[in-house]
């Protein structure tokens, strides 16, 4: 069992988390969830009110990181991404964007901007999932209730942002809210009025005890299968591996289901690597075909994003973001905070170049609401489930995407261009006003299509909302049910064909409980 010091936080689930080294060799269990994150959580949480439950999560517990849980720390993160015991992994797709995949018990909700809005209404009429919409709000409440704050008191840079969002026309002004509307909007946080993160991870607290085992540092490698001519193919059970090299096997009791949120590249990984995808791709691996499903790891999605940042001439000490402006097809967020060097996250916040030296940062950003270009996933490794599969989104491929962050990045020259802005610039002198950019300055024609473009290309980064991969009605039933193969589901985005709202973690974890 694992014990941590913490700061202010619940972490009563801690007695029910256990490292893969302690388990069985064998196990048994109603339910099985692999992923312990921004869905499973929610979602072993709810199965335990009557069922027994084992979580799988591949990374550990990061209770004792000042890093993860204080927002002061949110772009001076030092996050060594890429060591077995991070809660972040970093990967690079073949489009040559750096980004990052949650490696931590409660998921990316523990290493994003905690920023918390629901879905727009459009998510659910084109998710092909069947919704409860009062079960929905119901279950958006309980997450809510536990791990949201909700608060109009914003620091002064978001205040200036949300006041040149209002005076460069994107309106009305809808106050503080959790519900998707078009104008401008304070949203919840993740983050509390002292700066401390609750991610999903705390959402466990809620479990019922007895029911629940949470298993950590455990790599789940495949799915078990079995097949008779009555019941056709079925999932009964897991394989995992722990730190120290050792097998487990976990199985499933009759009636009982195995359900992925391992996340969009996750849960496409295992089930290839578990011998269910395209036959000639797993035959050109050496994979023992179990199911011939062609679409999975297909339709992968990622927003785009561009962003100008600039360094303001005195000082300033805001952290965090919470206003967003929001218009049919695109939406416009910023964060503030100071920004150093050796940070790993820096290139991925900041794309080359990024800032050289500590330094306080302000940044807008855009995020296109519905890109049309979308991508694929293939394995890294046939047996190596550590490894992040090889990704490539095609960013801009859909020529439209690319004209749709033209005009994103217009609507962010219009916000300087308002008065409460002015305030930001530098003076040289001369006496003339310039904004002291960090990185790539906006062109000075933003009429030029061409060079509005290339801007878009050059700056060209992640929001990490990746969704796709199992999508509904062609991996996935409206139930989420494996299409071809009974007692294995998957809940996580990778069912998304869009991804919800301005940020998708509210719905996730919705969609979890």
């Amino acid at each position: 069992m694992f014990i941590f010091l913490h700061i202010n936080a619940d972490s009563s689930y801690l007695h029910f988390v256990y490292n893969a080294t302690e388990s069985p060799s064998e196990e048994v269990y109603d339910y099985i969830v692999v992923g312990g994150g921004t869905a499973g959580c929610p979602l072993a949480t709810t199965l335990s009110a009557n069922y027994s439950v084992l979580l799988l999560e591949r990374g550990g517990v990061a209770l004792n990181d000042p890093n993860i849980l204080l927002e002061e720390n949110l772009l001076a993160n030092q996050l060594p991404t890429n060591d077995i015991n991070s809660p972040g992994q970093t990967f690079t797709s073949e489009d040559g964007v750096l980004n990052v995949r949650g490696r931590v018990l409660g998921g990316t909700s523990m290493i994003n901007a905690g920023i918390y809005s629901r879905a727009d209404e459009d998510f659910y009429n084109e998710s092909g999932i069947e919704w409860n919409m009062s079960i929905v709000k119901s279950a958006y409440e309980w997450v809510e209730e536990a791990i949201v704050t909700q608060s109009d008191r914003i620091n002064s840079w978001q205040t200036s942002v949300k006041t040149a969002l209002l005076q460069s026309g994107i309106r009305p002004y809808n106050g503080l809210t959790l519900e998707h509307l078009q104008g401008t909007k304070i949203f919840g946080s993740l983050f509390d009025q002292t700066g401390r993160r609750h991610g999903a991870v705390e959402l466990l607290n809620k479990a019922k005890k007895k029911n629940l085992r949470v298993v950590v540092l455990a790599t789940v490698e495949r799915v078990v299968f079995t097949s008779n001519t009555s019941l056709g193919l079925s999932a009964i059970g897991v394989v995992y591996r722990d730190t120290n090299g050792n097998s487990h096997v976990a199985r499933i009791r009759e009636k009982g289901e195995i359900i992925l949120s391992a996340g969009a590249l996750g849960s496409p990984q295992l089930l290839l690597m578990s011998g269910v995808g395209p036959r000639s791709y797993l035959s050109s691996l050496n994979i023992p075909i179990v199911f011939g499903q062609p679409f999975i790891g297909q339709f992968l999605n990622d927003s785009p994003r561009s962003l100008i940042t600039i360094t303001p001439p005195f000082p300033l000490d805001d952290i965090g973001s919470r206003v967003v402006g929001i218009t049919k097809s695109f939406y416009i967020e910023a964060v503030s905070g100071m920004a150093p060097f050796s940070s790993p996250v820096s290139p991925i916040l900041f794309p080359d170049p990024y800032p050289p030296l500590n330094l306080t940062v302000l940044s807008i950003h855009e995020k296109l609401s519905r890109p049309l270009s979308n991508g694929f996933l293939r394995l890294a490794s046939p047996t190596n489930a550590s490894l992040s599969p090889i990704v490539r989104f095609n960013y801009y491929n859909d020529t439209r995407d690319l004209s749709q962050c033209a005009n994103a990045v217009r609507a962010i020259g219009k916000m300087l261009r308002t008065p409460v802005m002015e305030q930001y610039m530098s003076m040289d002198q001369h006496g003339q006003r310039y904004f002291q950019f960090v990185g790539q300055a906006l062109p000075q024609n933003q009429f030029d299509d061409e060079a509005m473009g290339e801007f878009c290309h050059n700056t060209l980064s992640t929001f990490y909302h990746y969704h796709g991969g199992c999508l509904v009605q062609k991996v996935v039933d409206s139930h989420l049910k494996v299409i071809g193969i009974n007692s294995l589901r998957v809940v996580d985005g990778s069912t998304f064909v869009v991804s919800p709202g301005t940020n998708p973690q509210a719905t996730i974890m919705m969609f979890g409980r």
